[in-house]
């Protein structure tokens, strides 16, 4: 009756964002979808998706649940009104909230590769 789906915006569904939005985005999407869930990127990503689908709000039973959880961020995406680069910066504010958690959390082994700097505002500029 339900559709398979989770209680948070779960990493699996990451693929489906790719060309929903601009260039950027899918830079940043085919950035993320390649990481380990763990990554502290790809949480920073699904964070983001949590926040703007609503997902601590979803119930099993609705609609949107039953849809899963794929369908309703692309149905989330498609219909926000801001500009890419209001959305990577709410995706930047996501990524500074689990650099934060991370340094709280060491124990949770929240990963950050230190070869690939995260993408900021000024890097997305010249991109």
């Amino acid at each position: 009756m339900y559709a398979e789906n989770e209680l948070l915006f779960p990493y699996h569904a990451i693929p489906s964002l790719r060309r929903l939005r601009g260039l950027q985005w899918q830079a940043l999407v085919e950035r993320v979808m390649v990481l380990p869930e763990v990554h502290g990127e790809a949480l920073a990503l699904m964070l983001m998706m949590i926040r703007l689908n609503g997902c601590i709000a979803c119930e099993t039973d609705s609609y949107r649940a039953m849809k899963g959880c794929a369908a309703c961020a692309v149905q989330t995406l498609r219909r926000y009104k801001g500009s890419d680069d209001d959305l990577l910066g709410v995706y930047q504010q996501a990524l500074q909230d689990v650099h934060q958690f991370a340094k709280q959390n060491p124990a949770q082994g929240i990963q950050f590769s230190p070869a690939r700097e995260p993408l900021r505002a000024e890097a997305r500029l010249t991109q």
